[in-house]
Protein backbone atom coordinates (compact mmCIF):
# COMPACT_ATOMS: atom_id res chain seq x y z
CA UNK A 1 0.00 0.00 0.00
CA UNK A 2 2.72 2.34 1.15
CA UNK A 3 4.71 1.63 -1.85
CA UNK A 4 2.10 2.41 -4.63
CA UNK A 5 1.69 5.34 -2.75
CA UNK A 6 5.25 6.39 -2.88
CA UNK A 7 5.29 4.96 -6.52
CA UNK A 8 2.54 7.32 -7.56
CA UNK A 9 4.72 10.63 -5.72
CA UNK A 10 7.73 9.23 -7.67
CA UNK A 11 5.88 9.60 -10.43
CA UNK A 12 4.62 13.07 -9.92
CA UNK A 13 7.63 14.31 -9.56
CA UNK A 14 9.44 12.81 -12.12
CA UNK A 15 6.22 14.16 -14.83
CA UNK A 16 6.73 18.22 -13.15
CA UNK A 17 10.79 17.63 -13.47
CA UNK A 18 10.22 16.38 -17.13
CA UNK A 19 7.55 18.97 -17.46
CA UNK A 20 10.41 21.81 -16.60
CA UNK A 21 12.75 20.85 -19.17
CA UNK A 22 11.98 23.46 -22.05
CA UNK A 23 12.27 25.77 -19.15
CA UNK A 24 15.95 24.47 -18.19
CA UNK A 25 16.65 25.54 -21.79
CA UNK A 26 19.41 23.02 -22.71
CA UNK A 27 20.19 23.53 -18.50
CA UNK A 28 21.18 26.77 -19.71
CA UNK A 29 18.48 28.26 -16.81
CA UNK A 30 20.11 27.50 -13.69
CA UNK A 31 17.51 28.12 -11.50
CA UNK A 32 14.90 25.35 -13.83
CA UNK A 33 17.85 23.37 -14.30
CA UNK A 34 18.65 22.89 -10.64
CA UNK A 35 14.67 22.43 -10.25
CA UNK A 36 14.98 19.64 -13.15
CA UNK A 37 17.45 17.87 -11.57
CA UNK A 38 16.35 18.20 -7.97
CA UNK A 39 13.05 16.89 -9.13
CA UNK A 40 14.32 13.50 -10.66
CA UNK A 41 16.61 13.08 -7.88
CA UNK A 42 13.61 13.01 -5.68
CA UNK A 43 12.07 10.58 -7.80
CA UNK A 44 14.45 8.08 -8.60
CA UNK A 45 15.02 8.15 -4.60
CA UNK A 46 11.39 7.91 -4.43
CA UNK A 47 11.39 4.66 -6.68
CA UNK A 48 14.58 3.07 -4.54
CA UNK A 49 12.34 3.28 -1.85
CA UNK A 50 9.49 1.46 -3.48
CA UNK A 51 11.96 -1.72 -5.09
CA UNK A 52 12.63 -2.25 -1.23
CA UNK A 53 8.68 -4.01 -1.21
CA UNK A 54 7.44 -4.32 -4.84
CA UNK A 55 9.35 -6.17 -7.38
CA UNK A 56 11.98 -3.84 -10.09
CA UNK A 57 9.65 -5.09 -13.09
CA UNK A 58 6.72 -4.23 -12.01
CA UNK A 59 7.39 -0.88 -10.24
CA UNK A 60 9.25 0.31 -13.64
CA UNK A 61 6.60 -0.97 -15.94
CA UNK A 62 4.01 1.24 -13.67
CA UNK A 63 6.78 4.26 -13.56
CA UNK A 64 7.81 4.18 -17.61
CA UNK A 65 4.00 3.70 -19.10
CA UNK A 66 2.21 5.42 -16.56
CA UNK A 67 5.10 8.57 -16.47
CA UNK A 68 4.74 8.48 -20.07
CA UNK A 69 1.60 8.61 -20.73
CA UNK A 70 1.39 11.54 -18.02
CA UNK A 71 3.96 13.30 -20.04
CA UNK A 72 2.07 13.24 -22.76
CA UNK A 73 -0.69 14.03 -21.67
CA UNK A 74 0.92 17.18 -20.07
CA UNK A 75 2.49 18.07 -22.94
CA UNK A 76 -1.01 18.62 -25.08
CA UNK A 77 -2.36 20.14 -22.08
CA UNK A 78 0.31 22.47 -21.10
CA UNK A 79 2.92 22.64 -23.34
CA UNK A 80 0.72 22.88 -26.55
CA UNK A 81 2.16 19.96 -28.23
CA UNK A 82 0.03 17.55 -30.84
CA UNK A 83 -1.83 14.69 -29.12
CA UNK A 84 -3.27 12.83 -32.79
CA UNK A 85 -5.16 9.73 -33.16
CA UNK A 86 -1.45 7.78 -33.79
CA UNK A 87 -0.39 9.25 -30.46
CA UNK A 88 -3.25 8.43 -28.45
CA UNK A 89 -3.19 4.74 -30.11
CA UNK A 90 0.64 4.56 -28.74
CA UNK A 91 -0.44 5.33 -25.51
CA UNK A 92 -3.33 2.70 -25.20
CA UNK A 93 -1.23 0.44 -25.94
CA UNK A 94 1.83 1.42 -23.35
CA UNK A 95 -1.24 1.29 -20.51
CA UNK A 96 -2.23 -2.25 -21.50
CA UNK A 97 1.21 -3.21 -21.26
CA UNK A 98 1.56 -1.69 -17.96
CA UNK A 99 -1.45 -3.54 -16.96
CA UNK A 100 -0.60 -6.20 -18.36
CA UNK A 101 2.91 -6.27 -16.47
CA UNK A 102 1.04 -5.62 -13.66
CA UNK A 103 -1.23 -8.89 -13.66
CA UNK A 104 1.72 -11.08 -14.17
CA UNK A 105 3.44 -9.69 -11.51
CA UNK A 106 0.93 -10.47 -9.33
CA UNK A 107 0.29 -14.01 -10.05
CA UNK A 108 3.65 -14.71 -8.18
Amino acid sequence: MLAGVLLIVAIAVEVVATALLPRADGFTQPLWSGVVLVGYAVAIWLLTVVVRTMPVSVAYAIWSGVGTALVAVVGYLFLGEQLGWAKVLSLAMIVVGVIGLNLAGASH
